[in-house]
């Protein structure tokens, strides 16, 4: 699945409107949709939030886009958005997780499968533990 061409899912600082969108995503995607990612929960972070997968039970709904990247710009963007997470494959460092999952797409329901920075696994735990939950799942956007 690591070399699936997967479109994204963003819910923080890549939004539109958000302070990374126009220096990751400009001329880099083709698409861009409202969409939910079904059981996690928001975490308000120090200036982005990070998405928890919910441990038992439904969890909560975060709200973001899919976005889907030029075929031609798609190798430099997952690039860019695995350097702008930190991400680097099984590292136990790292902050976010870089995983495939369900979201469904808000204009018509359609569940499409994607990338998604969700907070690994030792943030997670402490972010259940001690975090501040984002009510209604929306990152504000500045």
């Amino acid at each position: 699945m690591e070399t699936a061409r997967l479109p994204f899912f963003v819910y923080g600082t890549l939004r539109p409107g958000g302070p990374n969108h126009d220096r990751f995503l400009r001329g880099r995607s083709r698409v861009e949709e409202p969409a939910r990612l079904h059981g996690a929960v928001l975490y308000a972070g120090p200036g982005y939030p990070y998405a928890v997968e919910a441990v038992r039970g439904p969890g909560a709904v975060v709200a973001g886009e899919l976005v889907t990247a030029r075929p031609e710009a798609y190798d430099d963007l997952l690039t860019a958005l695995d350097l702008l997470e930190e991400y680097v494959p099984g590292d136990p460092r790292n902050l976010y997780d870089r995983v495939a999952r369900t979201v469904v797409r808000d204009t018509d329901g359609a569940p499409v499968r994607a990338w998604v920075y969700v907070a690994a696994p030792s943030v997670a735990a402490r972010l259940r533990a001690r975090g501040t939950p984002i009510e209604g799942g929306t990152w504000p956007v500045r």
